[in-house]
């Protein structure tokens, strides 16, 4: 395999894992990328463009990056917070009146952050075609728990909550406010709402299958069989959960333009790595974007334990999934967020490291995805060596 780009004197193990990853994991083409303290240290790709191509992975290429959206757009409502612009202990009806409909009055901020809003389904689920309409669908939507008692993964309802609720603090859309206030002066080739412009640098995604007796994610081996019955069953707050959004085309032209901050973030991963690195601490010359106190608020534990949505335990802060088994990132300080089949991002403020890892062969599992893992045992190796 021809892996192409650099990694700074210390780092080759991580090289050294990406090359494995395309001999052993049947990866098809990818990126990873990692900034320390600022600098960029690893900056690799290798393979086709498209999952079904044999166009090579250029520099530049970037992938749509499902549920690692929710961390970069997390970062919105954050910022806010940090500008005193949103608290994250008034209700949502504060900035969102139509929202305390069907008893969600009580519902806070911070529940949407972190999982505990309980609108995870949708009774009519939202069609790509007719997106306009998810936050009025979630506004009337019924909780399947009381706001605030438990959490359970938003998968797809997470866009209209944060999307909808940044709309009306800002009157700009997060995609918008996101590209006017972050990317654009960090420079990164990261998208919620992909331009016009940029389409011919966004490879195809499509699902593969690990090599034969090779193991799947760590999501998808514990409680198996709870897993598989949760997916299976169409009544299920999992099967509903991920179907609240109808049968997405994620290589349509119409899905990347639209605005999804659960799910259709498209970026390099050198350009997640360096947004992450520049939540931590100074880029290029850029000023950290969170403040001390707001990252420890990123990393504050909201929810833990049984997620009645993927039926295994998980941790939350405010926006971000937080390091455990079922989401493993570099350390226990780290926080940041995977994306279904594959894709990572994250931070780790005590290494002071900024991770992305971008692929375009996406498996079936939620998490704990071996190709992403095998990248961070080597970043924590690396480091070990280094220090």
């Amino acid at each position: 395999m021809d892996v192409q780009g650099s990694v700074a004197s210390g780092f080759e193990p991580v090289e050294a894992a990406f090359v494995r990853n395309f001999a052993e994991q049947g990866e098809r083409g990818a990126a990873v990328a990692v900034y320390l303290h600022g600098r960029k240290v690893v900056d690799l790709w290798g393979g086709v463009r498209d999952v079904d191509g044999d166009e090579p992975w250029q520099q530049g290429t970037a992938q749509i990056v499902r549920s690692a959206t929710k961390g970069v757009a997390a970062a919105v409502p954050l910022l806010l917070h940090q500008r005193g612009l949103l608290d994250l202990d008034a209700p949502v009806g504060t900035y969102w009146p139509e929202f305390k409909a069907q008893g969600k009055e009580r519902t806070l901020v911070r529940h949407l952050l972190s999982h505990r809003a309980g609108v995870p389904v949708l009774d009519e689920p939202i069609t790509t075609a007719d997106l306009a309409r998810g936050p009025e669908a979630i506004a009337a939507q019924a909780p399947a728990w009381e706001p605030g008692t438990d959490h359970g993964y938003h998968a797809q309802t997470y866009s209209w909550l944060i999307g909808e609720l940044v709309r009306r603090v800002t009157g700009r859309s997060l995609g918008r406010w996101l590209a006017e206030e972050v990317a654009g002066p960090l420079g990164l080739d990261l998208w919620l709402g992909l331009p016009a412009a940029e389409a011919d640098r966004v490879g195809r995604v499509g699902p593969v299958e690990p090599p034969e007796g090779r193991p799947g994610s760590a999501l998808r081996l514990r409680s198996k069989r709870d897993v598989a019955e949760a997916y299976a069953d169409p009544s299920s707050l999992t099967r509903r959960a991920f179907a609240a959004l109808r049968s997405p085309d994620e290589n349509s032209a119409e899905y990347r333009a639209a605005e999804l901050p659960a799910s259709n973030g498209i970026a390099t991963a050198r350009a997640l790595a360096r947004f992450y690195a520049g939540l931590i601490g100074e880029v290029d010359g850029h000023a950290r974007l969170f403040a001390p106190a707001t990252v420890a608020l990123a990393r504050t534990e909201e929810s833990a334990g049984p997620d009645r949505v993927l039926v295994v335990n998980t941790r939350f802060g405010p926006g971000y999934m937080l390091h455990g088994p079922a989401s493993p990132l570099l350390a226990p300080g780290s926080f940041g967020h995977p994306g279904r089949g594959g894709p990572l991002a994250f931070a780790d403020p005590e290494s002071g490291v900024g991770f992305g890892y971008v692929t375009n062969g996406l498996r079936t599992g939620v998490t704990a995805d071996p190709r992403a893992q095998s990248l961070v045992r080597a970043v924590r190796e690396a480091l070990a060596s280094t220090t």
